[in-house]
């Protein structure tokens, strides 16, 4: 799969997980992991599930977020 979309990976002390967050696809696009790599793999799956999905809707993709990277001397 080659995608521009972000996974945002962080752990929850709450949940004892990685949590994973598709953030172009909304508030509710989550999953999570025992470890960084099960939580990176289910997020490319979610992710390409999320994809399917809206194509078979013909609805349109979100547009991939563009971050920039200010640094400061």
């Amino acid at each position: 799969m080659n995608n521009q979309y972000s996974i945002i990976i962080q752990w929850s002390d709450e949940d004892q997980k990685y949590v994973v967050s598709l953030p172009e696809f909304g508030p509710y696009a989550h999953t999570h992991g025992n470890s960084y790599e099960e939580a990176l793999k289910n997020g490319q799956e979610v992710l390409e599930l999320l994809i399917e999905d809206y194509q078979a809707r013909n609805k349109p993709l979100p547009k991939p977020s563009n971050f920039k990277i200010i640094l400061e001397v």
